[in-house]
């Protein structure tokens, strides 16, 4: 976890490492860094079919969640969304909050005719040449 670059994403294969985690600690850390998105889509073009790459750092919808998947992350993780449920609703709040966010996603997958996560690359993102 913690990588910001394609020199980090090259020694974590270097190094033999089965995943990524492409993270600027969900900018608690320098507020003021790059968004990890934009090096995602990097590290995922250039690495993505030699190492799993996951992402954090500024997820709180079913939107980001898409959009961090169209940019090539395999897997995303979120943190304080479900914090905010469990502040809100207590012991029932995780589950309130992956509700809210699987539908989120299933909206996303409707509005773009997207069958499948995998697929976003095709529906969300433009490249631009």
């Amino acid at each position: 976890k913690g990588v910001a670059s394609e020199m980090d994403a090259e020694k974590a294969i270097r190094l033999g490492l089965d995943g990524i985690i492409v993270s600027n600690h969900g900018g608690r850390q320098l507020d003021a860094g790059e968004s990890t998105i934009r090096p995602l889509t990097r590290i995922a073009e250039k690495y993505g079919d030699q190492i799993k790459v996951m992402m954090d750092s500024g997820l709180r919808s079913g939107p980001d969640i898409a959009r961090t998947m169209a940019s090539g992350a395999e897997f995303t993780f979120l943190g304080r969304s479900f914090m905010y449920g469990v502040a809100a609703l207590g012991s029932k709040g995780g589950n309130h909050t992956i509700s809210l966010l699987k539908t989120e996603l299933q909206q996303v997958m409707e509005q773009v005719c997207c069958e499948h996560t995998m697929d976003f690359p095709n529906h969300l993102i433009k490249k631009i040449k």
